[in-house]
């Protein structure tokens, strides 16, 4: 199974968003954030990210940019009580288990969305406001010959 992680190539998410994710936190659409929203919610900040930005699974942050890669079924257990957790505190879900289909179902969408694709495309979201809700459309940048790990750096702090 595949999923996104956020992916930043300089630092203008830290500027556009008013809360940004984390690097290399999975991330999926998040656009349910926006669906009673109108014209007078898009300023500012909130624009930016209502505009175009996946909404981080451990912070809640938006990012710009995810990458697909390999997600193990664990992750996606606890990924879908971190978002169930989230319902129950910022939207009045009852309680985590009242909670947990629909965040399952908000992972599922996004790993369906990720499935299609190689290890390593970036994806970008684009949304807008029409008068039958929320439009969300995805970018697809496909993966170069240089895997994202090049851009990481990896070591120790013991060395």
């Amino acid at each position: 199974m595949k999923l996104a992680r956020a992916i930043h190539f300089d630092e203008s998410d830290r500027h556009v968003f008013a809360s940004p994710a984390r690097t290399g936190e999975w991330c999926i659409s998040g656009g349910f954030e926006f669906s009673n929203w109108t014209e007078g919610d898009l300023t500012g900040k909130a624009r930016q990210a209502f505009a175009n930005g996946w909404l981080g699974l451990e912070t809640f942050g938006r990012v710009t940019f995810v990458a697909v890669t390999q997600v193990e079924p664990p992750e996606i257990e606890a990924l879908t009580d971190l978002l169930a957790d989230h319902f129950v505190t910022y939207y009045g879900a009852p309680s985590r288990e009242a909670a947990r289909p629909v965040a399952a179902e908000e992972i599922a969408q996004m790993a369906d969305l990720c499935d299609e694709h190689e290890s390593n495309t970036l994806l970008a979201v684009s949304r807008d406001l029409t008068a039958a809700g929320v439009r969300e459309s995805y970018r697809v940048i496909e993966a170069q010959a240089a895997g994202l790990e090049q851009f990481a750096i990896h070591g120790s702090l013991d060395d």
